[in-house]
């Protein structure tokens, strides 16, 4: 007994020794796992993926949640914050940070609130669950348009203020309702307020669009959208009779001569002679004629009237005046019988009548400054482009602001109004970077002609 006694001394140690470690373990793993947790509910992504969990979309976005949500954040770093409301229910926050020098005109960085509508069916992930897959993409509507540089803005601004930056010019970041159906109530009512004029914006960074290269996109203008409404009209009758100038016959000739036109511009953009965006584009939307009845059309009946829709996008370099000389003359004449409407979404020239455009070429500084920014954020420019559709960045070359849009995404599908929208959860950390390196630079820039 004495010897087995002595043989199992030596494990009392041991089997101590294990408890103790295993008692250690246990009470250390809740607070490791807390501090991990909350590392992750801190992270910027995590922020990212609590705003694309907001459901903005049209029509009825729920403006007041982003807005509670933004305005915490800008608060959580020390930003002055503001809203306004220009229409009932449609708020506008507005953050600031201060600059050194409050008398230089002001850097203003804009974002839009809403997005377009989703169809949840169509998609790997529900569209306002922010899911991230094991590769990395963040799922959501808005991931790339454009919530992405809304929360860029506010990631680098705090990594800024936690490098005790401070900027020479003041810093304003406006968050906008409506960019998605025209920005009549957003950016449109702000450029043209009092409130606006306050804040001597001197350059503007809006949204651009990503890019399936390594080269970052940057557009220095956007076509202006116009809605053209044709109809024709002309005398009643049956269907087997043959007449000239019937309502259809006129508006079908009207149909012809535009798709030519078309066809002209869309050769030169296959033929590699100029981009999409770099053409009149005119695209039909809709063709309404012919006498209802309960099974469908009357069959045996000319109609009197006729009619048809088309989507118009003008580049800056082209002539507003003259095309609607053409649109008189050739697509819907007096003389066949033909009336037309358009509908011009937005401004076509600047204040003192000069195309929509932001110069990028070394005689506008702040191109130069840009430029230079993104190279010392390791980024290459692709070369600059006019952007096939349009942005609130308009309304603010309306008024002489020089605007660029930029969104920081290279080696990604443009997937903004479309299926399964993602954005990597790298791409979207290097954007961060990107706009640590934007603020910074344009908001240091003093040059007193600026």
């Amino acid at each position: 007994m004495t010897n087995h006694s002595r043989r199992r001394r030596p494990l009392l140690p041991i089997i101590g020794l294990l408890l103790l470690l295993l008692l250690s373990s246990i009470s250390a793993t809740p607070y490791h796992q807390h501090h991990l947790e909350k590392e992750e509910e801190d992270s910027p992504i995590t922020r990212f993926q609590g705003y694309l969990r907001i459901n903005t979309v049209h029509p009825n976005p729920d403006y007041a949640s982003a807005v509670s949500f933004l305005k915490s954040q800008a608060l959580s770093i020390g930003l002055q914050t503001k809203t306004l409301e220009f229409a009932r229910s449609k708020p506008l926050l507005l953050l600031t940070w201060p600059g050194s020098d409050p008398s230089l005109p002001s850097i203003l960085l804009n974002s839009h609130l809403d997005s377009v509508p989703v169809e949840p069916s169509k998609w790997l992930h529900p569209p306002f669950s922010a899911y991230r897959s094991p590769d990395g993409k963040i799922f959501a509507r808005g991931a790339q348009d454009d919530k992405c540089i809304a929360m860029q803005y506010l990631e680098a601004i705090r990594n800024l203020r936690a490098q005790n930056f401070q900027p020479t010019r003041t810093i304003h970041i406006s968050y906008v309702p409506d960019e998605e159906i025209g920005g009549l109530d957003g950016a449109a009512k702000f450029a043209a307020s009092k409130e606006f004029a306050d804040l001597n914006v001197g350059f503007m960074l809006d949204e651009g669009q990503a890019s399936t290269g390594d080269e970052f996109r940057v557009f220095y203008a956007d076509r202006s959208p116009w809605s053209l409404i044709i109809k024709a009209f002309g005398m009643p009758g049956h269907g087997s009779r043959l007449y000239d100038n019937s309502a259809m016959e006129n508006l079908m000739k009207s149909v012809e001569i535009i798709t030519k036109f078309r066809e002209s511009l869309f050769d030169v953009v296959k033929a590699g002679k100029a981009a999409n965006s770099e053409v009149i584009s005119v695209n039909p939307v809709y063709l309404k004629a012919g006498i209802p009845s309960p099974t469908g059309f009357v069959m045996n009946m000319q109609p009197s009237e006729a009619e048809a829709g088309f989507d118009v996008r003008l580049p800056p370099t082209a002539d507003p005046d003259l095309v609607k000389i053409r649109i008189a003359e050739e697509w819907a004449p007096a003389i066949r019988n033909m009336t037309y409407q358009i509908i011009e979404k937005g401004p076509i020239r600047d204040y003192m009548g000069r195309p929509l455009m932001t110069l990028t070429n070394d005689s506008n500084p702040w191109w130069s400054i840009f430029k230079q920014a993104i190279t010392e954020a390791g980024g290459k420019l692709a070369k600059p482009e006019i952007l096939a559709s349009t942005t609130d960045a308009r309304y603010m070359r309306q008024m002489g602001i020089p605007a660029l849009g930029f969104s920081p995404m290279t080696n990604t599908p443009i997937l903004l109004h479309d299926h399964n929208e993602f954005l990597k959860d790298t791409i979207y950390l290097r954007g961060i970077k990107v706009y640590e390196s934007l603020i910074s630079s344009l908001s240091s820039f003093v040059r007193a002609s600026a």
